[in-house]
């Protein structure tokens, strides 16, 4: 049976995926990642009680979808609350890369 990440796997995967960034890449994960926290996503998040949203840059999210098992970067219009979800499978530093380098979310 599926049950969402704990918090402390959460950490550890940032953790692992921060080791891999470049110093350039790194600055800007401080600058925009947040203490993670469940945001509400109405599709497919209420079962685990939300997904954690763990950086935000302007209207965007980046967070962990623990059913896909991969970060993902959505609008937001409500803080607190993914407005569509998204079923990527990357890594932090992955996603993080499209996002520092313009990709359209």
């Amino acid at each position: 049976m599926w049950e969402p990440i704990s918090i402390k796997e959460l950490s550890i995967d940032i953790q692992n995926s921060e080791q891999l960034l470049s110093h350039g890449l790194l600055k800007f994960w401080n600058l925009i990642k947040i203490l993670p926290a469940k945001w509400v996503e109405l599709e497919y998040g209420l079962e685990g009680g939300g997904f954690w949203a763990v950086g935000i840059l302007g209207n965007h999210v980046l967070w962990f979808n623990d059913i896909e098992e991969g970060f993902n970067v959505s609008a937001y219009s409500i803080y607190g609350r993914i407005d569509q979800y998204q079923c990527e499978q990357d890594e932090l530093h992955v996603c993080l890369y499209k996002l520092y380098n313009g990709n359209n979310f």
